[in-house]
């Protein structure tokens, strides 16, 4: 059974939609959108059709005319759907034709130590709305259940062993559990007299009562367990899942549905909306191997006040450059810093190659709790406008002021002024060793080994190894020529242990713990790097 078109009007916040042109050959039908962009309640369009053609129930009729468009009571083209095979409404009956979960799945234990009898799902309408809690593992327990005492009793299976019967019963949920999970796979159904449940085993642990799984691991069993168990009812149908990743993590979330589409019939039709990155990678690599079986809805920038025309798309940049907004852009305000600082990478002379951003972290981690340090590359690099990595994080994190701070180098007054104009702030020093190893964190290094006696001596160690690298031919202001000789006179200087196995390491762990706010170093540097912010 397929879905060909659907047409809309006045129905909630739809004053005039149609979803056409969908191809025969369509297995997959993804809703790409917002909250709030009009996913779900295409989804209760279908719904009410369905209720109305196969139960004639139409439920509370507030709930679904859209004010101002459609006052009236009358039914009568609020919605309509063309399937692919127009016959289906005359001779077929269209109960079990739709299948209907809702984003609100959560049964987060039960314990059945009695039988009860349970009707065909397609006998009654479960659902008013799709804003329902669904409830369905307890409910499915009861059929597979059920199941197997059909089966223990049906003569055709005197042959087959109790372990070859369980098999047959519970094995393809077992395979499906475990083609999305490494390490959770399902074992019983315990005793339905006493502790009915499911039990898994979970890495080493055996007897995994439903209860203990995880929120996602949950919401995983209960769609999976209630397509397989529901298959026997709903043949060449429709299925519409909303939300379907809920509580799962993206790796998890591609998985599921990828063994959906497996378990639906080709000749039915899975719905799915999503803001799923996971899903949605998912399904363009079911496209891939499976062409003409995948497509797209674009609910994004849609004026449903307006007659809308929706028309199925495939995966291409323009899907992903929105779909990545709607999944990052409302996340990233939640988990983004609120400052990034791009500052220099380069390994050339240095152990580390984020070794400014760990300094800077160290340095401003109490007072800018909420600021990143990133190192990007070389000077030429970060100052590059085009850079593409700053114009991703850009993109994705909107939410964050973007810095980016350079060292002065040999840079001329010009040169600083060139790079103000792309945004780029520079160091008053040359680089980060001239303030690491100013005079006054040589002090604090010091007192915190109690040796201030010794300063004037570690002050002298400095300016030998100025003189050294000068007459190297290095620049007067190039400490970080100079840092390697420096280190190593401080250590034997002050006798110092635990202070780091290389300059990088020092410079690091040792000396920018001392550039502390109440240094005239610290506050050079924040001057330099947060002013204006």
């Amino acid at each position: 059974m397929k879905i060909k078109r659907i047409s809309i009007k006045g129905f909630k916040r739809f004053t005039d939609l149609t979803v056409d042109q969908l191809p025969e050959t369509t297995k997959l039908v993804l809703l790409v959108g917002p909250n709030g962009s009009g996913k779900t309640s295409l989804f209760e369009a279908f719904s009410l059709w369905y209720k109305l053609n196969g139960y004639g129930n139409t439920g509370d009729i507030k709930y679904y005319f859209k004010k101002d468009v459609n006052n009236s009571t009358n039914w009568s083209g609020l919605v309509d759907i063309e399937f692919h095979q127009p016959q289906i409404i005359d001779h077929i009956n269209l109960k079990g034709k739709f299948y209907f979960r809702t984003a609100y799945r959560n049964e987060p234990d039960f314990s059945i130590d009695h039988l009860m009898a349970q009707n065909d799902p397609t006998d009654t309408l479960k659902l008013g709305t799709l804003m329902q809690n669904d409830l369905t593992v307890s409910e499915n327990y009861q059929r597979l259940v059920a199941s197997s005492l059909s089966e223990l009793y049906n003569t055709s299976n005197n042959e087959k062993t109790v372990e070859n019967l369980r098999n047959e019963l519970t094995g393809r949920i077992k395979n499906s559990l475990a083609n999305i999970f490494d390490d959770l796979s399902f074992t019983s159904i315990g005793n339905p007299l006493t502790n009915g449940s499911f039990f898994f085993t979970k890495g080493t642990s055996k007897d995994f009562h439903y209860k203990n799984l995880s929120a996602g691991e949950k919401s995983v069993f209960d769609l999976i367990l209630d397509i397989i168990i529901k298959s026997n009812y709903y043949k060449e149908s429709v299925f519409f899942i909303d939300e379907p990743e809920a509580h799962m993590h993206t790796r998890l979330q591609a998985k599921l549905l990828k063994e959906l589409f497996n378990l639906i019939p080709q000749s039915s039709q899975l719905w799915i909306s999503t803001h799923s990155i996971g899903m949605l990678k998912q399904a363009e690599e079911l496209e891939l191997s499976n062409p003409g079986s995948v497509v797209f809805l674009d609910f994004d920038n849609r004026d449903f006040d307006l007659t809308e025309n929706i028309q199925p798309t495939k995966i291409d940049k323009t899907i992903w450059n929105k779909f990545f907004d709607l999944a990052i852009a409302d996340f990233s305000q939640l988990i983004a810093p609120e400052i990034i600082v791009f500052c220099e990478g380069n390994s050339q002379g240095r152990k580390y190659k984020d070794f400014d951003a760990q300094i800077y972290g160290r340095i401003f981690e109490s007072v800018y709790y909420n600021t990143k340090f990133v190192s990007i590359g070389s000077s030429s690099e970060l100052e590059n406008i085009e850079n593409q990595s700053i114009n991703v994080v850009s993109n994705i994190l909107k939410s964050s002021n973007i810095i980016k701070f350079v060292d002065r180098d040999d840079k001329s007054q010009q040169e600083i002024s060139e790079c103000l104009l792309k945004n780029i702030k520079t160091s008053k020093r040359r680089h980060i060793e001239s303030y690491l190893l100013d005079d006054e964190i040589i002090k604090k290094l010091c007192i915190s080994v109690n040796k201030t006696e010794l300063f004037e001596e570690c002050i002298q160690i400095k300016i030998d190894a100025i003189n050294n690298s000068i007459a190297r031919g290095n620049p007067a202001d190039d400490i970080k020529s100079a840092s390697g000789s420096i280190f190593t006179e401080l250590k034997k200087k002050l006798s110092l242990t635990q202070c780091g196995n290389n300059k990088c390491a020092f410079l690091r762990d040792t000396l920018a713990p001392l550039v502390t706010e109440d240094t005239t170093v610290y506050k050079e540097l924040e001057i330099e790097i947060f002013s204006d912010i």
